[in-house]
């Protein structure tokens, strides 16, 4: 029988449904999941377990009722800590930040607690969101629940960690250059970064987008059918669509489909990852698609002005706090915003003419497919301690080849387990698709994760 803390939110809900199973005993369940793991495992901030077990018990009063809030009611979840939830404080993971409680609940997290979602707590993510490590200056360290000395990833450490260590099935992770998808990989979860403006988000920018983290494709597509509703905060946000998220796996038979082996720069794919993801395509083409490479389209001068850009974004901030909060700062991530201090305005606005440099070739190389598949990293996951893959603030970015380009051209992209390293570290197979086609990416992923084969088992806590 699958424990309690291991249950999708599709099982739940039915129990819930059945009466079988009310939300205290499921909440109560991962709660003790949590405290078994969360001293090692170091996944969240500002845990609301009291606020969480009475959601619970009023939730489970609307289930004997027969009368539940909504999609969601009674499931819980955890929320990435800078999608703001109302009178809990958003530190950005830095401790420069200054504590003031949020005002108001972040589209995302306004979208379900309305559908009835039991939010336990938030989690954790590097200083600023930009580095791809559980290394905070104001969280502890969060490392992976497959290896205690090896990094989850990031920005969004805490919910991959959390996914992957059973922490109730449904969790929100935003990424502007990889930050779902990277530690979905690492941790061998599934997530979708949708559409630019398919999750509203506020505040919008280039890129950014709010994405599920969870065990399988159908508990990402249970929340993909309320996070996509519209929000006026965000001016960025897509016209409501009519999308059948519950839709069934797409055969890959006569699909065109891409294979991208080579992002054109930053780290080379390492063999292991490498025999992954071709031995994924296999399946693919044995299944009827037609698979076919897809060249390099970025170069190594993209990802450096892409780099220099955020540099500079992150140093107008930087800069504008003072000596001692800035002083608080992780020191990679200082040193790396210092870098964008002295960048000419001319650099500066060569940098935004590369975003749409890198939108235009992503679009070019791949709208002749249907699909593309690719590594999501290039490297499996690293040392715990260390901030980046590179272990190296002027290489801060050579891991993010494969994920960012899918950021700037606004295209839908998921991360998928696919295989394990012998060292036994998960690997992640990344699915793309054309622009506003969330729901075949989405359908997609559901079929490989039937084709895939059996998964190891997850990780249990640690017993001494």
């Amino acid at each position: 029988m699958t424990a309690l803390h291991d249950m999708t939110a599709g099982e739940l809900l039915a129990a819930y449904k059945s009466k079988s199973l009310s939300p205290v005993e499921a909440t109560d369940a991962v709660i003790a999941r949590i405290e078994a793991w969360e001293p090692r495992l170091k996944a969240l901030y500002a845990p609301d377990f009291e606020g969480a077990r009475k959601a619970a018990k009023v939730s489970e009063a609307r289930w004997q009722k027969g009368t539940p809030q909504g999609a969601l009611d009674g499931v819980p979840i955890t929320i990435k800590e800078n999608i703001a939830t109302k009178g809990v404080p958003v530190p950005l993971g830095t401790a420069a930040t200054e504590l003031v409680p949020a005002a108001d609940d972040a589209p995302a997290s306004a979208r379900v607690r309305e559908a009835g979602a039991i939010i336990l707590s938030k989690t954790t993510m590097p200083d600023y969101g930009m580095l791809s490590s559980g290394r905070s200056s104001f969280h502890p360290l969060t490392r992976n629940p497959w290896n205690l000395a090896w990094n989850p990833g990031g920005s969004s450490a805490g919910a991959g960690a959390a996914a992957a260590a059973g922490y109730g099935p449904l969790h929100l992770g935003t990424d502007i250059g990889g930050s779902v998808r990277l530690p979905a990989s690492w941790n061998g979860i599934f997530t979708l970064k949708p559409s630019l403006g398919r999750i509203a988000v506020d505040p919008p920018f280039f890129g950014r987008a709010i994405g599920p983290m969870t065990r399988s494709v159908g508990d990402a597509a249970l929340l993909m059918a309320e996070l996509s509703k519209p929000d006026v905060r965000d001016h960025m946000n897509l016209p409501p669509a009519d999308i059948d998220w519950a839709a069934g796996p797409l055969s890959p038979k006569g699909l065109k489909i891409g294979l991208h082996m080579d992002a054109g720069c930053g780290m080379p794919v390492e063999p292991e990852t490498k025999a992954a993801i071709e031995a994924a395509a296999k399946l693919f083409a044995a299944a009827g698609a037609q698979v076919e490479p897809v060249a390099p389209f970025m170069t190594p001068a993209m990802l450096d002005l892409q780099d220099i850009f955020w540099r500079v974004r992150s140093w107008v901030d930087f800069s504008a706090l003072s000596h001692a909060r800035q002083a608080k700062v992780l020191p990679f991530i200082a040193d790396w915003c210092r870098a964008g201090a002295d960048v000419s305005g001319p650099m500066v606005i060569r940098g935004v003419n590369n975003y749409m440099a890198i939108r235009a070739a992503t679009v070019k190389a791949t709208q002749p497919f249907d699909y593309v598949l690719s590594p999501t990293s290039p490297v499996p996951t690293f040392p715990a301690e260390w901030e980046m893959p590179s272990n190296d603030v002027n290489r801060a970015m050579d891991h993010i080849g494969f994920t960012m380009p899918y950021n700037m051209s606004e295209q839908p992209a998921a991360s998928i387990n696919c295989a394990y390293t012998k060292e036994g570290k998960p690997i992640g197979l990344q699915i793309s698709g054309r622009r506003f086609d969330d729901s075949g990416v989405m359908r997609l992923s559901r079929w490989f994760e039937s084709a895939r084969g059996e998964q190891k088992k997850w990780p249990d806590p640690p017993t001494s």
